[in-house]
């Protein structure tokens, strides 16, 4: 992954929450929170370096499911369950976006490993054990990020991790977008995801971009040994809006394929969504979300996948639930 100037996103350093309590540590870790904070409640999007992921781990991660994505199409349709289980909140395994979706990538879904819901491609060797290692360390990540984000918002300590204790619902994706043609190089359109946290590596093609706060689109370039972050509808709803869901996008490079592995820190389906008293009543102000299920909003997001409407105002984003 080569470093760039790495445009104009912030950078928070998580080295202090990985050393001792010393006061030194403690003056880090108060920047860092306070980096983070400001971050949130301006584009949602931030890098992390020093955030505990090896970077050997990230790149050999990257390289191996290039390597599954260069293979022959029908190979990679084989690793696909025979039927979709009925366990999985989504589909696990490989798939291609549909030839009516703007978005034009193919990726690799997988839930945590311990749920034995995976589906895992014969090769490349070692992709298997890269993707689960990711895993692992990035769902680690979730919940420091998850602890800052609790200090962040002044919540009572311990709170989003007692609220958001069940990891059944987070998966990752390895991506991998197609060369933009001269006619349209939409790799994802401009959205926001729609869970708590999300971490994304990236190979060196670049192409995500961040709205920023002057509506201008800001591009998250590759820079190596961090990790972007950005925040999800859960966190702002939770907020009232004083956390912002990040609205980013991805536009493809010509002649080139870029690679990228996504990890979606997530709430269970049937958790209860809706403004924290801290935001809203208790501050005095008027909730601005009806309160919802979180995985009938999980559904009509993965309908717009599916079944994209003809009209864009159709699709549905977190505004279905605003009052």
């Amino acid at each position: 992954m080569v470093a760039s100037n790495g445009g104009a996103l912030p950078m928070v350093d998580l080295a202090p929450f990985f050393a001792g309590d010393g006061a030194h540590d403690n003056s880090a870790r108060a920047r860092a929170i306070e980096a983070v904070r400001q971050a949130g409640q301006a584009t949602g999007f931030f890098r992390a370096v020093n955030h505990g992921v090896p970077r050997e781990l990230m790149a050999r991660a990257l390289d191996l499911s290039a390597a599954f994505f260069a293979l022959p199409d029908e190979e990679k349709a084989k690793v696909r369950p025979a039927e979709a289980s009925s366990n999985a909140p989504l589909p696990v395994g490989y798939a291609r976006q549909p030839a009516h979706s703007a978005d034009k990538n193919e990726y690799l879904l997988l839930f945590n490993p311990k749920l034995g819901l995976n589906h895992y491609p014969a090769e490349p060797a070692g992709l298997r054990g890269a993707l689960e290692e990711c895993f692992a360390k990035l769902a680690d990540l979730g919940l420091l990020i998850q602890d800052i984000l609790n200090e962040c918002m002044g919540l009572p300590r311990g709170f989003l991790a007692e609220y958001n204790a069940d990891r059944d619902f987070d998966f990752l994706t390895a991506l991998r977008y197609f060369p933009a043609t001269a006619d349209e190089n939409n790799g994802s359109s401009a959205h926001e995801d729609a869970n708590c946290i999300t971490f994304v590596l990236q190979d060196d093609v670049g192409g995500l971009e961040v709205l920023g706060v002057d509506g201008r689109w800001v591009p998250a370039e590759p820079v190596e040994g961090t990790i972007v972050v950005n925040v999800g509808d859960v966190l702002q709803v939770l907020t009232n809006k004083k956390f912002k869901s990040a609205t980013h996008r991805v536009v493809r490079r010509p002649e080139a394929h870029r690679h990228s592995i996504v990890f979606f820190l997530n709430l269970h389906g049937d958790k209860w969504v809706e403004p924290l008293p801290e935001f809203a009543g208790d501050a005095g102000e008027q909730p601005r979300y009806r309160g919802f299920r979180y995985n009938e909003y999980m559904q009509l997001r993965m309908r717009n996948k599916s079944h994209p409407p003809s009209r864009p105002e159709d699709v549905v984003h977190i505004t279905h639930y605003e009052i």
